[in-house]
C-alpha cells in the first residue's frame, strides 16, 4: 500500500472546478476551459507522499519550469497561457500558479537518458539493455551513454510506479509517427538542456517531460510541452566538479529524503505497509537549501 499519509483537501476556489490532486500539483478548470496548475510544497518519496512539506518547493519547480521553457522555446511550444493569478485565489498560490492549455496528453513519460543509473542501471545489469536498446559492455553508476537514449515509462497513479516500456510499445499505443516525433523531441529538448546545464556545472543525468497535442487553426495538431520540465523533481541533476562512474552520485534533489527514511533514524521499514514518518526538520531544510541551489546554479540568479 501507498500514496497519501494524509491526502489533503483541495481548496475551493469560485470559478474554479477542481479536477485532480497529484503528487505535487492540484489541477483546477476555469470556466474559460483552461488548466489552472498549483504546485504544492509537497515531497514524494518510494511512492508516498510524505506529510511533510518542504517550504518553497513548489515556487523553485514553478519558476525553473517557465525559466525552461524560454530556454527551449525555439524547439517545441510549451501549454503556459499565463502566470496570473485566478480571481478569488489564496495569497498562497501567487508564484506556484500557472494557467495552461488545456491538452490531448499522451499517455507515457518521455524519459531521456545521458547517463546510467537508477532503473536504467538495474535494466542493465539484468540485461545489457535499457527499454529494449542494447548498450555496451563495461558500463557503471554513473556512466556516460555513448549517446542519448529515448526510454519512455508508463504514466503511473499515485502511489504505483512508473514502469519502463520499449519504443515498440509507445508505437503500439500512439502510432508509428507519433512515438517517432516524441522520442525526436525528447531527445533534441534533452540534448540542448544538457548543454544548458553543463555549462553551470551541472551533469543532467536524465530527466522525463509530458507532451500533448493541441489543435490548430487550420484542423491538425501541434505538440505541445507541458506540466514540469528540468526541475529536480522530474531530473537527475549532478555537481559535474564531483561526477565519478562507478558509485551513486550526489545529487540536487531529494536524496537528503530517500537516505534518511531508510536510515534507522526513521524507524520505518520501506517493505511494510506502514506510512513513512514525518520528516524532521534538518532533513527539510537540507533538502530545501538543494532545490534553492539547483535553481540558482541553472538560471544565474538568486533566490
Amino acid at each position: 500500500m501507498s500514496g497519501f499519509v494524509e491526502k489533503p483537501e483541495p481548496v475551493q476556489v469560485p470559478g474554479l472546478t477542481h479536477l485532480h490532486t497529484g503528487k505535487v500539483r492540484d489541477l483546477y478548470r476555469n470556466a474559460e476551459g483552461d488548466l489552472v496548475m498549483v504546485a504544492s510544497d509537497r515531497i514524494s518519496a518510494y511512492d508516498w507522499v510524505l506529510p511533510t512539506e518542504i517550504p518553497d518547493k513548489g515556487r523553485v519547480l514553478t519558476r525553473l519550469s517557465l525559466w525552461w521553457f524560454d530556454q527551449l522555446a525555439d524547439l517545441v511550444p510549451n501549454h503556459v497561457l499565463s502566470t496570473e493569478l485566478p480571481a478569488g485565489a489564496p495569497a498562497d498560490w501567487a508564484g506556484r500558479t500557472l494557467v495552461c492549455q488545456s491538452l490531448r496528453m499522451v499517455p507515457v513519460e518521455c524519459v531521456a537518458r545521458g547517463y546510467l543509473t537508477g532503473s536504467g542501471l538495474a535494466e542493465y545489469r539484468e540485461s545489457r539493455t535499457v527499454c529494449g536498446l542494447a548498450l555496451p559492455e563495461g558500463l557503471v553508476d554513473g556512466s556516460e551513454l555513448p549517446e542519448p537514449i529515448f526510454t519512455p515509462a508508463t504514466k503511473a497513479a499515485v502511489g504505483d510506479h512508473d514502469e519502463n516500456v520499449s519504443f515498440e510499445e509507445v508505437a503500439r499505443q500512439v502510432g508509428t509517427d507519433t512515438a517517432a516525433l516524441l522520442r525526436r523531441t525528447t531527445l533534441d529538448v534533452y540534448g540542448r538542456a544538457r548543454d544548458i546545464a553543463r555549462e553551470r556545472g551541472i551533469v543532467l543525468a536524465d530527466t522525463k517531460f509530458e507532451f500533448g497535442f493541441a489543435s490548430t487553426a487550420d484542423g491538425g495538431e501541434e505538440l505541445i510541452i507541458g506540466d514540469e520540465v528540468l526541475t529536480p523533481d522530474s531530473s537527475r541533476f549532478w555537481p559535474a566538479a564531483t561526477w565519478e562512474p562507478g558509485r551513486p552520485q550526489p545529487s540536487y534533489d531529494k536524496q537528503f529524503v530517500r537516505d534518511w527514511l531508510t536510515s534507522p533514524a526513521s524507524g520505518w521499514d520501506r517493505k511494510s505497509e506502514q506510512p513513512p514518518p514525518a520528516l524532521p526538520q534538518e532533513i527539510v531544510d537540507a533538502t530545501r537549501a538543494k532545490y534553492l541551489e539547483a535553481y540558482e546554479l541553472l538560471t544565474g540568479t538568486s533566490w
